[in-house]
């Protein structure tokens, strides 16, 4: 039912350039993409909510080429995966994601913060797959074949990377008293 609503508000934007429609769109899937790419920027919301806005912009100016070959939300986050390594290959400094630091960004954050950063903190120990996979299938609960299409990785790697990802957190959060 949901899938025929999207639909139905694309192709009111598509033919009508009904704007209302896309507000719609904007604000049914808004919360979900900021938080996918907060979990990718590792907190940093400045990051995610300047991505999550270039997202919307290139899903608008794209409407047209959604064929619904997918679901609107798995182009909406193909769209959002694709820009966010699009700023990674552009960062002027080669610094990994793995090297970034969040002590600085936590630093003074107040107790009820403390588990906030330390899910963080996990998926700092996690490589860029191994967090988009965790972050998409637990925090944004897609299916496999979901993750799939937004990734364009194989069923059978993002399978992979779950399962190093699910350890590599459980170990972490297991040594810091979880």
């Amino acid at each position: 039912m949901g899938q025929l609503t999207d639909i139905a508000l694309v192709t009111q934007v598509v033919l009508f350039n009904n704007t209302k429609a896309f507000d719609t769109l904007v604000k049914k899937y808004q919360s979900p993409l900021r938080r996918f790419l907060l979990h990718q920027t590792m907190g940093n919301e400045p990051l995610a909510d300047d991505l999550a806005q270039d997202t919307f912009i290139k899903a608008y100016l794209s409407l047209s080429s959604f064929r619904n070959l997918s679901g609107f939300q798995t182009w909406l986050f193909r769209i959002a995966y694709n820009l966010y390594y699009d700023h990674l290959r552009t960062q002027k400094t080669n610094v990994s994601l793995d090297d970034v630091s969040l002590s600085d960004t936590f630093q003074e954050s107040p107790p009820s913060l403390e588990h906030k950063a330390d899910v963080y903190q996990a998926l700092q120990q996690l490589s860029a797959d191994e967090r988009t996979c965790i972050s998409l299938f637990y925090l944004e609960e897609q299916s496999i074949d979901k993750i799939s299409t937004i990734t364009g990785m194989k069923t059978g790697t993002v399978k992979s990377h779950l399962s190093r990802g699910r350890t590599k957190m459980a170990a972490y959060l297991h040594e810091n008293g979880y």
